[in-house]
C-alpha cells in the first residue's frame, strides 16, 4: 500500500480503538493488530511507527501478553503506553513493580525536556492515569522525561533506540494536550505523511478493486444502510456493470423500508438494484429461536444461501462485496489475539465456512464516520449518509426473544412513530442511532377503564462517532412524552414505553 501506516499493538486496553482514531484524525492511516501478530501480515504496508497499547495485565505475571520481537524488524520509532511502556522497560532490563498504590484518573505531570514527544507542551500539564504498576528503574542510557506530582516516572525515552514511553493515556480527551503529543509522535518522531484522506482512499480503493476483480462479476449486497451503499457505489465506479447490486428483503426491515430504499437507490444513485423478497425463508429459519448469537448466524447463513441461489440468474459470479466495517471485525474478534468477541457480526462471524464466493470488503478498515466522508467524496446524497445505522440482522436483534409476524408488526409500527417524531422535531440528525426494542415481557396496564396485559417498548438513542463507544442521548421530556403517548395509543399490543439510558460501555448499542 502507498500510504504511511502507524501500527497499534493491542494488549487489551479499553482505549485501543481510540488510539487508532486519534491517529486517523491526524490523516495518518492506522491499523490495530493483536500482540501475537505474524510478521508477514504487514508486508503490504509502509510502516512509519508502532504504538503499544495499555492493558490490564502486569508484565511480571506468568502468562502476561508478551512483547512481539517482530516490531523491531521495521526499525521505526516505538511508543509504549502504560502496559506497552512497561513491556519495553522490562525488555531493556529496567524494572517494573507494584508497590501497592497506583495512579488513576486526572493527574499533573512535570516535563523536564520539551523536545521530541513533548515539543510545545506546557511544562506542567494534566493527563489521564490508569495504572497499578509503576516503572521503578529505567534501562541504561534511557532518560526520564517527566514525573507525576507523586514523583512517579510518567515518561521515558531512548533516542538511540527510537523508543518512547508514557505511563499515561495521551489518546483520551482527559489528557489536555494529548492530541499534541500524538501529533509530535507521528510527525516529529515518525516523520509520517498525512496522506490518509477520503479522496486518497477512493482513488486507491477503486484501483485495488480493479486489480483484484479483473473482468469477473461481483455481487454487491445492499442493506439500505450507509456502509453497503458506499461499497456498491465504489464497486460501480470501479467495474461498472460487472457490479450487480442485490437488495434482499429478509422480512426484518423497518416499515416500508424495502420500497423506499429501492426507489432512492435507483433514482438518486443509478445503481440498478435488484430487489428479492426472501422474507418467508428467513422467518421460517428463525421460528422459535431466542438466542441472539443463533439469530445472527442463521441470518448470515441464510443471506449466503439466497445470494448463491440468485447468482444463477446472472451467470458465474466470483465475488461477494459487502459493507463490513472495522468495528464489525474488532467486535467479532476478527483481529485475532486477545480481543474478546463481543458478538458475531453477520458479515464476519455469521458466514458459513463453505462460502462459494470470494469476499471483497472495501471499507473493512474504516470506522463509520470515515465511511460517511468517503460517501460525500463519492457524491452520494446527504439523505443516504445521514441515515442512522441499521444492523444487517435488522429487527431480529431488536426483538428480544422469539420472532413472528405479530411481534414484527408491533415493533415496526412503534419504531416508525418514534423515528417520525425525531424527524419532525429536528432531533434525528443530533442522534447517531435511534430505534425501538420490543422486550420479552408483558405488563399490566389500564386503557379505557379496562385492565390490559400487553408488550413493552424500549426507546434507545445514542450519540457516537464510530459505534465503539456511545453515550445515551438526553431527549427533551416533552418529546419523550409525545413518543410514549403516540406509541401506546396507536400501536395495538403496547401498553408501556421505557427508556434505555445506558452508555457503551458497559452496554452495547443494540440489545442483542
Amino acid at each position: 500500500m502507498n500510504k504511511d501506516t502507524i501500527v497499534i499493538i493491542d494488549y487489551g486496553s479499553q482505549y485501543t480503538q481510540l488510539i487508532a482514531r486519534r491517529v486517523r484524525e491526524l490523516n495518518v492511516h492506522s491499523l490495530i493488530l493483536p500482540y501475537d501478530f505474524k510478521d508477514d501480515y504487514l508486508k503490504d504496508y509502509l510502516i512509519k511507527g508502532i504504538i503499544l497499547s495499555g492493558g490490564p495485565s502486569s508484565v511480571y505475571e506468568k502468562h502476561a501478553p508478551f512483547l512481539n520481537n517482530n516490531i523491531f524488524n521495521y526499525q521505526v520509532p516505538i511508543l509504549g503506553i502504560c502496559y506497552g511502556l512497561q513491556l519495553l522497560i522490562e525488555k531493556y532490563n529496567g524494572s517494573v513493580k507494584n508497590l501497592g498504590t497506583g495512579e488513576y484518573g486526572q493527574a499533573n505531570i512535570v516535563i523536564n525536556d520539551d523536545s521530541d514527544l513533548f515539543e510545545k507542551i506546557q511544562k506542567e500539564t494534566s493527563v489521564w492515569m490508569s495504572h497499578g504498576d509503576r516503572v521503578e528503574s529505567i534501562p541504561d542510557k534511557w532518560e526520564i522525561t517527566s514525573k507525576s506530582e507523586n514523583n512517579i516516572i510518567s515518561s521515558v525515552r531512548s533516542r538511540s533506540d527510537k523508543i518512547y514511553g508514557v505511563q499515561f493515556h495521551p489518546e483520551v480527551v482527559h489528557t489536555i494536550e494529548g492530541k499534541k503529543i500524538v501529533n509530535n509522535f507521528l510527525f516529529k518522531i515518525c516523520k509520517a505523511n498525512p496522506n490518509w484522506s477520503s479522496e486518497n482512499f477512493v482513488n486507491n480503493t477503486i484501483e485495488n478493486i480493479r486489480s483484484i476483480v479483473g473482468d469477473n462479476l461481483v455481487m454487491c449486497a445492499l442493506s439500505g444502510g450507509v456502509d453497503s451503499t458506499v461499497v456498491s457505489t465504489l464497486m460501480k465506479k470501479a467495474i461498472g456493470n460487472n457490479a450487480i447490486c442485490v437488495f434482499i428483503d429478509h422480512g426484518l426491515l423497518r416499515k416500508n423500508e424495502a420500497q423506499e430504499v429501492l426507489a432512492m437507490f435507483n433514482e438518486s444513485l443509478d445503481l440498478d438494484v435488484n430487489l428479492y423478497d426472501c422474507s418467508e425463508s428467513f422467518l421460517n429459519k428463525l421460528e422459535g429461536v431466542n438466542d441472539p448469537e443463533k439469530k445472527r448466524k442463521i441470518i448470515g447463513n441464510q443471506f449466503i444461501e439466497e445470494f448463491e441461489r440468485i447468482t444463477e440468474k446472472f451467470g458465474k459470479i466470483k465475488f461477494l462485496a459487502q459493507g463490513t466495517l472495522y468495528p464489525d471485525i474488532i467486535e467479532s474478534g476478527g483481529c485475532g489475539g486477545i480481543a474478546e468477541k463481543i458478538k458475531s457480526h453477520h458479515n464476519v462471524g455469521g458466514l458459513p465456512e463453505n462460502l462459494q464466493f470470494k469476499l471483497i470488503e472495501p471499507v473493512n478498515e474504516l470506522f463509520k464516520d470515515e465511511v460517511r466522508k468517503v460517501g460525500y467524496q463519492l457524491g452520494i446524497p446527504e439523505q443516504f449518509l445521514k441515515r442512522h445505522p441499521f444492523p444487517g440482522p435488522g429487527l431480529a436483534i431488536r426483538i428480544i426473544g422469539k420472532i413472528n409476524n405479530e411481534r414484527l408488526h408491533i415493533l415496526r409500527e412503534a419504531d416508525n412513530i418514534f423515528l417520525n417524531i425525531l424527524q419532525d422535531t429536528k432531533e434525528y440528525d443530533n442522534i447517531w442511532q435511534a430505534f425501538c426494542v420490543l422486550l420479552p415481557l408483558k405488563t399490566v396496564g389500564v386503557m379505557g377503564d379496562k385492565r390490559t396485559y400487553e408488550n413493552v417498548i424500549c426507546l434507545r438513542m445514542v450519540t457516537s462517532l464510530d459505534g465503539m463507544t456511545a453515550d445515551w442521548y438526553d431527549l427533551e421530556s416533552k418529546i419523550l412524552k409525545l413518543c410514549s403517548n403516540k406509541i401506546v395509543n396507536e400501536v395495538k399490543g403496547v401498553n408501556r414505553v421505557v427508556l434505555d439510558i445506558t452508555s457503551k460501555p458497559p452496554g452495547t448499542i443494540e440489545w442483542e
